[in-house]
C-alpha cells in the first residue's frame, strides 16, 4: 500500500490516493448527469443499472480515502502544509462532512425506494415516478456540494 503515499498526480502536495479520489469526486457530478440522462431518453434500466454501479464505486472509493486517511495519520497529519488557517479547514471539513453524510443518506433512500418500486411491476414512468424525480434532484444537488466541498478541501489543505 505504499504506492498510496506517493507523490500524487495533480502537482501539489498531495499524495496519489489524495489525488486519485479527488479526480473521482470531480467527475461524480457529471457520471450522475451522463446516468440521469439515460432516464430523460427512457432508458429506465440502463439508468438504474449505471446509478447503482455509481453508487457502489463511490462508497468503495470513500472506503479507500477513509483507509488512507487513517493510514496517512489522520486530519492532523494532512493540515501540516497548509498555510489556511485551522479554524477555517474545520469548518470546512464539517460542511463537507455534513452534506456528503445527507446525501448519502438522501441516495441510498433514493436508490432504495426506487428498487422497491421497480420491483412491484408496471409501465415506467409509473406512479412513484415523481416523486422519484424529486429525490433524484436532491440527491443531484447533495453530490454536486460534496464533490465541490471535497474539491474545496483538497485546495484548502494541499494548494494553497
Amino acid at each position: 500500500m505504499n504506492y498510496m503515499f506517493q507523490p500524487g498526480f495533480l502537482g501539489t502536495r498531495a499524495p496519489f490516493f489524495m489525488d486519485f479520489v479527488t479526480l473521482i469526486v470531480a467527475f461524480l457530478p457529471l457520471l450522475i448527469g451522463v446516468a440521469i440522462s439515460f432516464a430523460r431518453h427512457r432508458k429506465y434500466s440502463l439508468h438504474a443499472t449505471v446509478q447503482t454501479l455509481i453508487f457502489i464505486v463511490s462508497v468503495v472509493v470513500v472506503g479507500y480515502f477513509e483507509y488512507g486517511v487513517r493510514l496517512g495519520g489522520g486530519y492532523e497529519a494532512f493540515i501540516q502544509g497548509t498555510h489556511v488557517s485551522q479554524n477555517y479547514l474545520l469548518f470546512v471539513l464539517i460542511l463537507h462532512i455534513l452534506v456528503s453524510v445527507i446525501t448519502l443518506g438522501i441516495w441510498t433512500s433514493t436508490l432504495v425506494s426506487a428498487r422497491r418500486s421497480s420491483t412491484r411491476g408496471g409501465l415506467l414512468p409509473g406512479p412513484d415516478s415523481g416523486s422519484h424525480k424529486r429525490a433524484g434532484i436532491r440527491s443531484f444537488i447533495g453530490i454536486a456540494l460534496t464533490s465541490l466541498t471535497g474539491i474545496w478541501l483538497y485546495l484548502l489543505l494541499f494548494v494553497f
